[in-house]
């Protein structure tokens, strides 16, 4: 196969993924700025479908309404010629100075209030642009000092925003979702709302729960030790997710934002097989960073092996569900008894503790020596995704 992505594979980037210009707290920038219409053009030439951005990733931040207008009309004019998509727009509450102490969390109410506003005004151009999902990413909602921040009074204003903002686009008619992205440390010591777990249990309490789910990204729960796959099948058990960023880490360190496929290779497979088989119908969206160390050649290189790797992982993964071996492993492994219902139909407490067979005569020593027979399964995966079996 050639691993050719096309537009209906429905693989998207950020503007500041490939605009990352390689500046870390410890370095300077290695790569100029690029140009959003560049990026759009040189993106399509690749074979992705969508681009994303923050609000000042494609105007600057402080621009007069003229600078803005003309920013978008270019901008514009490169998704119309190229064809690319705007499927999520997000705003950039962490940047500038003023979000030192976090946005809608932020101890200052006056600096709640603007961004609220600043929010509000991209949500205007998200829904201007066709975009179906608004990000939310939380990254200077937190403390580093148990003092500095009252974290219930913190989310009763997390709650706030999000009613508001949630109100506003249901009355502009604009059919945007809400996704909560977590993330447990960095820029902040502790960001609130740090995992997946923590994101949906927040979204019960909102008054259009209806309107929010998550937008989980692989390093992020990595970060916190955390399997990615089991994050995913929880949001997707729970109907709530809404859109997900892919990349590659190394486990708990910093995030590194790896192109998708490096560092945990394995999981990036059972990931790609969970979102093939699991019915998530939205973007492939890759929220990476390519390495300071490229020049715009190696940028565009880790771009198109970001694709090229979920690319192969899925014909993998369609691979080992299709063998015959793994079909009959799989049984072996008693996924088939896992689907079926431990109650019978209507089954009641007083019926079960009346069965007999589930307690009195049944056996716990020899269900005790019942092998699971995972070993051999988790090697079929193994073959698999290293190309050893057909």
């Amino acid at each position: 196969m050639s691993f050719q992505p096309t537009p209906a594979d429905k693989f998207s980037f950020g503007l500041w993924t490939v605009g990352w210009q390689g500046r870390d707290p410890f370095g300077d920038a290695t790569r100029p700025a690029l140009d959003p219409v560049e990026s759009v053009t040189r993106l399509a030439e690749l074979g992705a479908y969508g681009v994303t951005f923050h609000d000042d990733d494609l105007i600057p931040f402080g621009a007069s309404q003229s600078e803005r207008e003309g920013h978008i009309k270019r901008f514009r004019q490169a998704l119309d010629s190229t064809g690319i998509v705007v499927p999520m727009v997000t705003t950039n509450l962490f940047t500038h100075p003023v979000f030192k102490d976090g946005a809608f969390t932020a101890n200052d109410r006056d600096v709640r209030r603007y961004a609220l506003r600043k929010t509000m005004r991209n949500l205007d151009l998200a829904a201007e642009l066709g975009a179906e999902t608004f990000v939310a990413w939380g990254g200077r909602e937190g403390a580093e000092s148990g003092g500095a921040k009252d974290v219930r009074a913190a989310l009763d204003r997390f709650k706030e925003a999000f009613d508001l903002l949630a109100e506003y686009v249901t009355e502009q008619g604009y059919g945007l979702r809400f996704a909560l992205e977590p993330k447990p440390n960095e820029p902040r010591g502790d960001i609130l709302l740090p995992t997946v777990g923590h994101a949906l249990a927040f979204i019960e309490r909102l008054e259009r729960p209806e309107l929010f789910g998550v937008n989980p990204e692989v390093g992020h729960e990595q970060m916190a030790g955390l399997n990615f796959p089991h994050g995913i099948a929880q949001a997707l058990w729970s109907g709530k997710l809404f859109h997900i960023d892919l990349n590659g880490q190394n486990g708990i360190k910093y995030d590194q934002d790896l192109r998708f496929g490096a560092g945990d290779l394995r999981s990036a497979f059972w990931l790609v097989d969970l979102l093939e088989s699991g019915g998530y119908e939205g973007p492939r969206h890759f929220d990476f960073k390519p390495p300071r160390t490229e020049d715009f050649d190696g940028v565009w290189a880790s771009a198109a092996g970001c694709m090229r790797n979920y690319l192969i992982l899925k014909e993998r993964a369609a691979a080992f569900r299709a063998d015959p071996a793994v079909q009959e492993a799989l049984r072996a492994s008693r996924l088939d008894e896992l689907a079926r219902p431990t109650l019978e139909p209507g089954e009641s407490p007083a019926a079960l503790l009346a069965d007999r067979s589930a307690f009195e005569e049944f056996d716990p020593e020899a269900a005790g020596r019942r092998g699971m027979a995972f070993e051999a399964l988790d090697q079929l995966a193994t073959d698999h995704l290293l190309a050893a079996r057909g």
